[in-house]
């Protein structure tokens, strides 16, 4: 190698970066979460708090099958090959390169060569390199991002990992809460259907007025038509789920989910953890700062396209007449050189590509602080639902067996002449609707132990 070579390949090596180094932004957080902390870690596997192998099996065919999922990892894929594609730009290109020709000169020119030279053959082959030197770092940084981006598409795909499956557990006790209150509906059209029965033989007897077998017969057609409202809901939900577990179109249309008996995990406590925890635990945390790293590191990209462009370029080989005598002594060739290309005007767009690069960056840092807030609302709403649907749900079990009793005490006083019908219907409505309420209510408790283990990182 030349003194030329050699001095350029020093400076390549002992080159500068530039742009700015990535450092993690300063962060705000609260010193605690504001509750009593049990010592327990995160479980890896929260769902089987429910104690329901239906569940356990529903997550894992999602974790299988789901195409969000795949998807992600395809994306994953993505990221790895640009990091190899990045890489590249470290490294020199070399090839192989071969070419033949035969040509004839005319003999009536006037200066026609010798009459056995008229035609001619050449052969060449040659081992061809090229390299831009690293000098100001622009394929470092452009290496630095893409890695950074792979490490984004691995934290998404981990996010989305994670919402899959709290969203088969909200689905799933969303549909265990419609079988429930259907179960109730129909049982309640089936009595009300009785009731009518018995009021259509005290009207045809004179004993009740029109106008109260009208009423009952009202709350019947109420009834049956909330049935079909909720199988509609349950169909709906099914999809829901089938989808989410990554059926196939024919499993949608005809197949059915399987249905537990999820446990009451009762009080659920806050796992030990600090908050700054949070922002390793978090995926979409880890995923916005990777992206802020990302953006981060393309300035220096940017920034490089201002300098100049230091190439090394050559080739080494042989070239002949004849193809046999191409590898003899005599037909060596060779070439080594070096370019530098130093831009001068290119109308603002390297300055335009500097300044989009920083407004990018700008833009992920408000992201990445915007994300960590939101993190900690969830966090926070989370912890305060733990004691907040614990008690609705106790009071509206309670209100139940409260209202039972009320209309067990009204039918019987109603039988007894000492209270209208009327009475007695509207404490039946009542307490249907608190069986609806309850059903809600320890849904949204289980939904929210989900959400809990969810904002916490999963």
């Amino acid at each position: 190698m030349t003194k030329l070579g050699l001095m350029l390949v020093s400076l390549a090596v002992a080159g500068c970066t530039l742009g700015p180094d990535y450092k993690r932004p300063e962060v705000d957080l609260p010193k605690d979460y504001g509750v009593a902390q049990s010592t327990a870690q995160l479980p890896e596997k929260w769902w089987t708090l429910f104690q329901d192998p239906v569940l356990d099996k529903l997550v894992d065919e999602a974790l299988a099958n789901n195409r969000d999922l795949r998807i992600a990892g395809e994306r994953v894929e993505q990221s790895r090959a640009q990091v190899r594609i990045a890489r590249s730009g470290l490294w020199p290109d070399a090839g192989v390169q071969y070419g033949a020709s035969r040509s004839r000169s005319s003999g009536n020119t006037n200066f026609p060569p010798p009459a056995g030279s008229l035609e001619s053959s050449d052969h060449r082959l040659v081992l061809t390199a090229q390299w831009e030197l690293d000098f100001w770092g622009k394929f470092r940084r452009a290496d630095e991002a893409s890695r950074a981006e792979l490490a984004a598409s691995e934290a998404g795909q981990a996010a989305i990992h994670n919402g899959v499956i709290g969203d088969v557990a909200r689905n799933y006790f969303l549909l265990r809460s419609l079988d429930r209150r259907q179960e109730w509906l129909e049982t309640t059209r089936e009595g009300r259907a009785k009731a009518l029965e018995l009021q259509k033989l005290r009207l045809d007897a004179g004993i009740v007025s029109e106008l109260e077998y009208s009423q009952v017969e009202s709350d019947l057609r109420s009834a049956i038509a909330f049935v079909p409202q909720v199988r509609q809901q349950r169909v709906a939900v099914e999809g829901a789920l089938a989808l989410l577990l990554g059926r196939s179109p024919r499993e949608i249309m005809g197949g059915t989910i399987d249905r537990g008996n999820p446990v009451d995990p009762g009080a659920v406590e806050v796992p030990a953890g600090l908050p700054s925890d949070l922002l390793l635990q978090r995926p979409d945390i880890r995923q916005a700062e990777e992206q802020l790293h990302a953006a981060n590191a393309r300035i220096g990209v940017a920034r490089a396209a201002l300098f100049p462009s230091i190439t090394l370029t050559g080739y080494y080989g042989g070239e002949s007449t004849q193809l046999g005598d191409l590898f003899l002594g005599p037909s060596r060739t060779w070439s080594i050189g070096a370019n530098l290309l130093q831009p001068l005007f290119a109308g603002g767009q390297i300055r335009g590509g500097i300044e989009l690069s920083e407004a990018r960056t700008r833009e992920a840092a408000e992201n990445y602080q915007k994300t960590i807030a939101n993190a900690f609302r969830e966090v926070r709403e989370a912890i305060a639902a733990q004691a907040n649907l614990r008690e609705a749900d106790v009071a509206q079990q309670q209100r139940v067996r409260a209202l039972s009793r009320t209309v067990d005490l009204t039918k019987l006083r109603y039988d007894n002449g000492a209270v209208s019908l009327f009475e007695y219907l509207d404490s039946d409505r009542q307490l249907l609707q608190a069986r609806i309420d309850a059903a809600d209510a320890e849904r949204a408790r289980r939904s929210a132990i989900v959400d809990l283990y969810l904002a916490l990182g999963g």
